[in-house]
């Protein structure tokens, strides 16, 4: 298993004999709705769009997930597999292959890996995102993701998993309080799943932010907070931390 973190929330994953372009935002400015005035994210530098990907996945149809700007980069007859919220995002831009899974569903892609969709994030009082479980057919290895830290109890089911991606760092609005689930939620996730190596996303990278909302954002924890309190629960979780852009074989201890 090989993963490349392209910042934010972007992915490049190689399992399944498969290359997966998760939640690309890699061209232009982020911006949501509209209004730089309010938050906008910049690279510092480019990241060149993957070659050879062979499924994109999108687990938001927020911009931070499914970024127009970077879908339409792309070729629209590479297979998505999405939310239902961002299947409308590659539907309007004319994209001829996608499946929408909502969660309890599952579904086998080109014989070599099996995906299934969790609850995830809630956006707003309505939506609730997915969160995915990668099986790479070929040697059973696992893969957990879900950006913004919220995980669905029926994951207990499906353990031990051998990776997860998910936030480490808890990110909250002043007043409104956390909208990126850190270091407990984290731990919880390393509780249910036992995974062997645990990575953070949702971290920014090389990005600057401007606008209303950075003004109200609050980080706190940190990657030596996280191995901390895995060693004074003596769990045997390995906490990695890829450079972006680089490719990172993670290197598992055995095969399930």
């Amino acid at each position: 298993m090989y993963l490349t973190w392209l910042d934010s929330n972007s992915w490049l994953i190689e399992m399944g004999n498969q290359r997966i372009l998760l939640d690309p935002w890699l061209v232009g400015s982020l911006v949501f709705g509209n209004a730089p005035w309010f938050f906008k994210g910049e690279r510092n530098s480019q990241h060149p769009i993957p070659e050879n990907i062979d499924l994109i996945l999108l687990s938001q149809g927020l911009e931070d997930h499914a970024h127009p700007p970077t879908l339409e980069k792309l070729d629209r007859n590479i297979p998505v597999i999405a939310s239902p919220n961002a299947a409308k995002v590659v539907q309007k831009l004319g994209y001829t292959k996608v499946t929408t899974l909502a969660h309890g569903e599952g579904l086998n892609f080109a014989d070599t890996l099996e995906i299934r969709a969790f609850p995830g994030s809630p956006i707003g009082p309505m939506l609730l995102e997915n969160g995915y479980l990668l099986k790479d057919l070929t040697n059973n290895t696992t893969l957990y993701y879900e950006p913004h830290g919220n995980h669905s109890p029926t994951l207990k089911d499906f353990a031990p998993v051998d990776v997860v991606v998910t936030p480490i760092i808890d990110i909250e609005i002043v007043l409104l309080g956390s909208f990126i689930k850190g270091m407990k939620s984290a731990m919880e996730v390393i509780e249910w799943l036992q995974p062997q190596v645990i990575m953070n996303t949702a971290a920014g990278g090389d990005i600057s932010f401007s606008g209303l909302l950075v003004s109200a954002l609050r980080a706190n924890g940190s990657v030596e907070d996280l191995r901390n309190a895995i060693a004074e629960k003596n769990f045997t979780t390995k906490v990695a931390e890829p450079n972006s852009g680089e490719r990172f074989e993670v290197d598992l201890l055995a095969i399930n």
